[in-house]
């Protein structure tokens, strides 16, 4: 396994550059995605101050930074109408480690014990929405239609940002 140190605009291809082999050498972004499909490397992409958001499959833990980013997007458990703050909550996977789902800000939401136990036994789904805000869906036990629910705070968020009702 091979790690490779991006940056995520570069990454993403929104801005120039290349990555970082731990002997310092430089392989353009497109270099290290022809790479990917055939070799064992690990990318840990990081955001301002060389902070780590994505490390790959190498670990299911979450790194302080990418905790960091979690508490800033989400401010408490994700879980609608829960009050818990992010300091009681633990990092969720949506696409579960296990399930190849990576150790990154794209597949995590906080969610305090109880629902984070509801999540994992009782049926609901997690997802973020097109604006990355996490969203969770019921089971048909609760809401025959599952309709997604997000918490509050988001809604506002939406507002604060468009400048307008969220629909």
């Amino acid at each position: 396994t091979l790690t490779v140190t991006i940056d995520l605009a570069t990454l993403t291809g929104q801005a120039a550059g290349a990555g970082l082999l731990p002997d310092g050498t430089a392989l353009p972004a497109s270099a290290l995605r022809r790479l990917t499909c055939d070799a064992g490397i690990t990318p840990a992409v990081l955001g301002g101050r060389s902070q780590p958001l994505d490390i790959g499959r190498t670990r299911r833990t979450i790194p302080g930074p990418l905790r960091t980013a979690l508490a800033i997007r989400d401010r408490g458990c994700a879980f609608p109408g829960c009050t818990r703050p992010a300091n009681w909550t633990d990092a969720h996977h949506i696409t579960h480690w296990t399930e190849l789902g990576p150790t990154a800000l794209h597949n995590l939401m906080l969610l305090c014990h109880r629902h984070h136990t509801a999540v994992h036994q009782e049926g609901w789904t997690a997802a973020l929405d097109h604006h990355g805000l996490p969203t969770l869906t019921p089971p048909p036990w609760i809401d025959l239609h599952q309709r997604p629910r997000q918490h509050h705070r988001y809604h506002l968020r939406q507002l604060d940002r468009d400048g307008r009702s969220p629909p």
